[in-house]
């Protein structure tokens, strides 16, 4: 169960996210946070609906979607409902790209155990040539 999280620290926020404090001030610095809340201290306070957006734009660059995509995204976001079928579409793109990551690491598996595979047989067959 993912707990609520409110008003975190800069700190806090990049422990939840398991991104670096250096990492969610890059984001807010190119755009693809809105400028963070501050406590009367100045510090970042992080809301929970920034840390569910950083959290989905970790998992878009943990897929390879080019930063260029998540800003566009980002700005899509920002400009409201009426943009739905820009990120609709930015997305189904997005997934295509995946799936034929998947496809192709599905077959780099395949050789991976075909070779194992191959490997253990060469090893067998030396243990009962020594036997």
């Amino acid at each position: 169960m993912e707990t609520t999280h409110t008003n975190l620290t800069i700190q806090e926020a990049a422990e939840v996210t398991g991104l670096t404090v250096h990492t969610l001030r890059y984001y807010e610095r190119i755009g693809l946070l809105m400028p963070i809340g501050r406590a009367a201290n100045g510090h970042r306070r992080y809301s929970q609906q920034e840390i569910t957006l950083i959290k989905t734009l970790n998992k878009w660059r943990q897929t390879g979607m080019p930063l260029v995509d998540i800003q566009y995204y980002v700005k899509l976001i920002q400009e409201g409902d009426t943009t739905a079928t820009q990120r609709r579409e930015l997305l189904e793109a997005h997934r295509k790209t995946v799936v034929d990551q998947i496809e192709e690491l599905e077959a780099t598996l395949r050789l991976i155990d075909y070779k194992i595979q191959n490997y253990s047989d060469i090893e067998q067959q030396q243990e009962k040539a020594f036997s």
